[in-house]
């Protein structure tokens, strides 16, 4: 069913009421059904007021026999309603009303296009700017569409006053006038409208047709730029082929566009703009389908309705033009009403090409064989007259002289031959289809007609010739300028490739530059270092030697103090005195210890180092006795006297410790626990219970059952102690259990571990995971108290705690873990943190140098000021985000296409490399998972975790002597110190990183400080990843609709199959019976008044409006009838056999082998289905 312009006719009020034959004509106003207010006059007056409201409606005979046939009634309601909208305007007389608004008139209309083409004519193309002259192509353009609305709206006597008034002169001689600056503009596009609304009227449409340079005028509207105005001016031609004089008038008129355009054939501008994508979707599917309609129009009607010659000469010429191979491309845009079309065109070319064969009785030519073409003729006119002929032609062809101009004498021949095919013989006038002709020959009954194509032969070799000749000129021009065309694209892909190696080369020294800098200043940072370190190991060699010279003159003096104590030179007292000063001397100049390791003794002071001197006679004790309170001045005071010891019972097995908090002593005094006394309890606990409850001894495998009830004793507990195994834990029980799971893990003994800690792990037994574990296991102060508690029963703790009191023998032993762990880890997070790093900083190059990502972005940007108005619109850029939302605008002509799809179309058609577009941009998807956060967290852990080493390292070093087995300072040293720099180069890395993406993200204008690597580079990763899955779904979409059409041709073929085998003769009969309402066409007939070809009048009037017809052709509908036929004439060939020269059946079938075949496409049929199919819409609507 056509899609017809959603219009309602003014008989909309009838209902059911009338006969459904009645086509909806648009009047001049909507009608809507109203009461009448005004009493209805005589019917002799009601009558002729009808009457005149009928003419002003501009219906049909037949339509207007039907409306005059209507009710008194539904008259007066028709007539009233009518008349309503001009009562606001107009009084009784007809006059207008006072402050009332009239429309404007053709007078009105006629000057101010009469004003216009002055205009044009007297201004060139550049005296006006472009600022100025817009404003006046918009108030044009306002002036054209009110014309437009006016024509198509207003009575019949506004169309004849306007015509009267040379109103088509004037919009002719505006359409010729029309310059470079409106020419592309939508003023074009409304000027070919007012002809469209002009033609939309019979009395318009006669006199368009009449004009002898009106239908060339429009044809010159093909060579603008607007899409609409193209798709305007094909619609108008298209339906100028249907109607009665028209076809040969087109024909003419592309003859004549060829020659305004410059073209080498007068369909070559039509195909090239059926090939090339206009850009939008529906303006491209819209212009190829016009196209397409245009095409079929021409070869199916005026001369092609019934001469399969004509058909086959036109074709050719279109597939010359390389029309089949665009055709298949159109499958792509998978729209339904553009495959109706290209359907129709293939299906009566195969049914031509076969109706070919017919004629040589054979099954198929190959019309691009030239020897089985040759061998068809030579059977068909071997015996036969022509045959002479025909040997002569293929011996004078041999004659032709070899190069020069041999091809164009071909071309000639091929020209000749064409015209000599057209010529028609003796044909009924009443079937000629140019109307000149027909008004000339109005009282012959038939003559021999002429070419319907082109002129009679009036042929000059010579100048054909030559003419031939500087067309292969051209065309050899045409093909260096394509190779030239070429070239040029193979230089600047190379030039694109150089300026990307020279970026790349420019990067690397910017790279170099940079970190020769670094370098620089790094040098110069550790010179001054080095500097400062020389500058102190001479201060301390200094101090060093001053302190030599210091330590020899106290040593000399103490042996002298010494030989005088010794030879009693001096009183005792002064002897001690003095030896008490070189004493105090010495502790006062030597340096203080260093602090001990845990659980170390101290080191003994300097002065010990000597042996003491010999006792002197009678001062000896004295000197004992202040000898040692002497030194223990040096060290810290004993500890105090604990509180006496309770007389605590003691249990029969160890047990469990209760997890409190001890009060010192010393907090005791003036609390109530200075009054209480816990030992008279003892006797009122039940101690063996507590002994059975809570022992400390923990039974391997399957527990243990005690033998004996709560009634038992000591001595059984004894027993069964000896019979298993002791195993204390004074540890917590949850702990203790993945302790040893761990160690369980680990498969080392106690000691292993130790030595493997003690060593750093130098022989790699400790796994990294293992040592992260071994930190949850560093006991705490109160466990190292509990273990040293039951250190004397070591053997018999279990093994988690045998393990931590292992481990607490070891002097910072977390710290020492600590930095064992960190050791480990340290490659593990550089080698992940470098791919990261390199996969950001090369992500950050390719965005930033790749030319095709800006192609692709320059494509959206158009896409998208293109689309977008107002405030959305007229934009230099766009957040990169965007770009995956173009999956989100759906189209709304294709179910499931998106922008996303059409770019990927478009990109495919016409910018294919950009398709290569992953292949610039590889390590994109890897910059996409990386997290600026986390790499931030991981590089501060390494710059902490250095430090802390470093400590530990400062620790251990001033720690004196360490334990046999330690080799943590030889081996922390060396891992800082590679450590150190492998970190430096990391972190330089990091930097060079960061200002790289920062540059990047900043080049899309985006904000570097809030967009990070995941999400900026996710934008291009998801891009891409939606971008070939567009391309994939386009090629689904393709495959599926091939798949669909096939099946559903199968199932028609089926179906039709089914019904011819059900009953032949009901579907003649059906056929018949068709025919037979056609006839019966309120669209006229051969009984219809006025009746013409291809349902018109005498006057040449054709039945429905021009736009009605317009949209059958755009939407295939017209061609609907012909489609049937070809389907139940190739059925019923299929399964009846005609004979030669005869009709089967009574049927339409072949005439003969030599004749065209059936397609009598009458017009009266035709216009009947579309004036069925309104009447259908309408009751629809109603």
């Amino acid at each position: 069913m056509p899609a017809f312009r959603g219009r309602r006719g003014w008989c909309g009020c009838l209902q059911d009421d009338e006969p459904p034959e009645i086509c909806v004509v648009e009047g001049v106003f909507s009608l809507q059904t109203l009461t009448p207010t005004q009493p209805m006059p005589a019917i002799d007056e009601l009558d002729s007021k009808f009457a005149e409201l009928v003419e002003e409606l501009d219906l049909t005979a037949p339509n207007k026999a039907a409306m005059l046939g209507l009710p008194p009634q539904k008259k007066w309601q028709i007539y009233c309603s009518r008349k309503s909208p001009l009562e606001g305007v107009t009084g009784p007389n007809g006059a207008p009303l006072p402050g009332a608004t009239l429309p404007p008139t053709p007078e009105h209309y006629i000057e101010r296009l009469k004003d216009m083409a002055v205009q044009l004519k007297a201004s060139a193309p550049d005296d006006s700017p472009s600022h100025e002259y817009g404003p006046k192509i918009e108030s044009h353009t306002a002036l054209f569409d009110a014309l437009k609305t006016a024509l198509r709206t207003s009575a019949h006597s506004f169309v004849i006053r306007f015509i009267e008034l040379q109103g088509l002169p004037a919009l002719l001689e505006l359409l010729q006038a029309l310059d470079i600056r409106v020419a592309n503009s939508p003023l074009h596009t409304s000027l070919i409208g007012c002809i469209k609304a002009l033609m939309n009227n019979s009395t318009g449409r006669s006199h368009v047709l009449a004009h002898p340079t009106g239908i060339d005028t429009i044809a010159r509207s093909l060579a603008a730029d607007n899409i609409k105005t193209k798709i305007a001016a094909l619609e108008i031609l298209g339906a100028v082929c249907l109607v009665p004089g028209g076809h040969k008038k087109v024909l003419t008129a592309m003859l004549n566009y060829q020659e305004y355009a410059a073209e080498r054939a007068r369909f070559q501008g039509i195909v090239n703009d059926l090939d090339k994508s206009t850009g939008a979707y529906r303006d491209d599917v819209n212009l190829k389908t016009a196209i397409m309609s245009f095409i079929n129009a021409v070869l199916n009607y005026g001369p092609g309705q019934e001469n399969l010659e004509f058909r086959l000469h036109l074709r050719y010429e279109f597939l010359m033009l390389g029309i089949q191979p665009v055709i298949d491309k159109l499958r792509k845009h998978e729209n339904e009403t553009l495959n109706r079309h290209l359907d129709f065109f293939e299906m009566v070319r195969n049914e031509d090409e076969k109706e070919l064969a017919r004629k040589f009785n054979h099954e198929h030519v190959d019309t691009k064989s030239a020897t089985a073409m040759f061998d068809l003729l030579r059977r068909k006119l071997s015996h036969s007259g022509a045959y002479p002929h025909l040997l002569s032609l293929l011996q004078h062809l041999l004659l032709l002289p070899h190069g020069g101009p041999n091809a164009q004498h071909w071309l000639m021949f091929d020209r000749v031959v064409q015209q000599i095919v057209l010529q028609q013989e003796e044909r009924p006038t009443s079937e000629i289809i140019d109307s000149d002709a027909q008004d000339k020959t109005s009282e012959t009954s038939s003559l021999k007609l002429q070419d319907p194509d082109a002129a009679p032969l009036q042929i000059d070799v010579r100048k054909i010739v030559k003419l031939l000749v500087k067309e292969e000129e051209l065309v050899a021009a045409r093909t260096r300028a394509e190779d030239l065309e070429k070239e040029n694209s193979d230089i600047n892909a190379k030039l694109a490739k150089k300026e990307q190696e020279l970026d790349l080369r420019t990067q690397e020294k910017e790279d170099l530059e940079t970190s020769l800098a670094r370098m620089r200043e790094r040098l110069e940072k550790e010179s001054a270092n080095h500097s400062q370190a020389v500058q102190r190991a001479m201060n301390a060699e200094m101090r060093a030697e001053d302190l030599q010279h210091r330590f020899v003159s106290e040593q000399q003096e103490r042996v002298r103090l010494e030989r005088l104590v010794t030879e009693g030179s001096i009183p005792d007292d002064q002897k001690v005195a003095g030896l008490q000063g070189g004493c105090g001397a010495n502790g006062a100049v030597s340096p203080p210890p260093p602090p001990p390791p845990c659980k170390l003794p101290p080191p003994p002071p300097p002065m010990m180092a000597a042996p003491p001197p010999p006792p002197a006679p009678g001062g000896l004790p004295k000197m004992n006795a202040m000898l040692p309170n002497q030194m223990a001045a040096n060290h810290p005071a004993p500890p105090k006297m604990e509180a006496p010891k309770k007389n605590v019972p003691q249990p029969a097995n160890p047990l469990k410790s209760f997890n409190w908090s001890k009060l010192p002593d010393s907090k005791l005094q003036g609390t109530v626990w200075s009054e209480l006394d816990d030992t008279r309890w003892y006797n009122s606990i039940e101690l063996e219970s507590i002994d059975k409850l809570f022992s400390a001894y923990q039974k391997n495998g399957v527990a243990y059952t005690f033998p004996f009830q709560n009634d038992g004793s000591i001595e059984d507990l004894r027993l069964i102690g000896k019979a298993k195994t002791k195993i204390l834990s004074v540890i917590d029980g949850r702990r203790a259990q993945n302790c040893t799971i761990l160690l369980s893990k680990l498969k080392m003994s106690d000691e292993e571990i130790s030595k493997a800690i003690l060593s750093m792990d130098s022989n790699e037994q400790l796994p990294i995971d293992m040592v992260e574990q071994l930190l949850k296991f560093t006991p705490s102060a109160e466990e190292r108290a509990l273990l040293d508690e039951h250190s004397e029963d070591i053997d018999s703790l279990a093994r988690a705690d045998r393990f931590l009191y292992e481990i607490s023998k070891i002097p910072h032993y977390e710290q020492r873990l600590r930095s064992l762990h960190y050791k480990k880890r340290f490659q593990v997070t550089v080698n992940d943190l470098v791919p990261r790093i390199s996969s950001v900083m090369e992500a950050s190059r390719e965005v930033a140098r790749s030319r095709r990502l800006r192609k692709l972005l320059e494509l959206v940007l158009a896409l998208g000021n293109y689309m977008n108005r107002g405030a959305r619109g007229n934009a230099s850029g766009f957040r990169l985000a965007s770009l995956n939302r173009l999956a989100d605008t759906k189209s709304s002509a294709a179910k499931g296409t998106t922008l996303l799809h059409y770019l990927v179309q478009i990109i495919e058609r016409k910018f294919k490399d950009i398709l290569l577009l992953e292949e610039d941009l590889p390590h994109v998807k890897e910059a996409s998972k990386v997290s600026l956060g986390e790499m931030d967290k991981d590089i501060s852990m390494l710059r902490a975790g250095l430090a802390e080493v470093n400590r530990e390292i400062e620790f251990h070093r001033s720690s004196g002597v360490p334990q046999p087995g330690d080799r943590f300072l030889p081996v922390m040293r060396e891992f800082h110190a590679q450590a150190s720099v492998r970190f430096a180069e990391l972190e330089d890395q990091f930097q060079d990183m960061k200002t790289r993406f920062d540059r990047a993200v900043r080049l899309f204008g985006e904000d570097g400080a809030v967009v990070q690597p995941d999400e900026f580079f996710g934008i291009f990763d998801g891009f891409l990843t939606a971008l070939m899955e567009a391309k994939q779904d386009n090629e689904n979409f393709r495959r599926r609709a091939e798949e669909e059409e096939k099946r559903a041709k199968q199932e028609a073929e089926l179906k039709k199959r089914t019904i011819e085998r059900k009953s032949k003769e009901g579907l003649l009969s059906s056929v018949a019976k068709n025919l037979g309402l056609k006839s019966k066409s309120p669209s006229g007939g051969p009984g219809s008044p006025g009746n013409g070809h291809n349902g018109t009048d005498a006057t040449g009037n054709k039945a429905g409006e021009f736009d009605d017809l317009i949209s059958a052709l755009r939407t295939g509908d017209v061609f609907g009838e012909d489609m049937a036929k070809f389907k139940r004439s190739r059925k019923t060939r299929t399964t009846v056999v005609v004979p030669a020269g005869a009709n089967g059946n009574g049927t339409a079938g072949s005439n003969g082998s030599n004749t065209s075949p059936p397609r009598s496409r009458n017009s009266i049929g035709r216009e009947d289905s579309r004036e069925r199919t309104v009447v259908v819409v309408n009751q629809r609507r109603q």
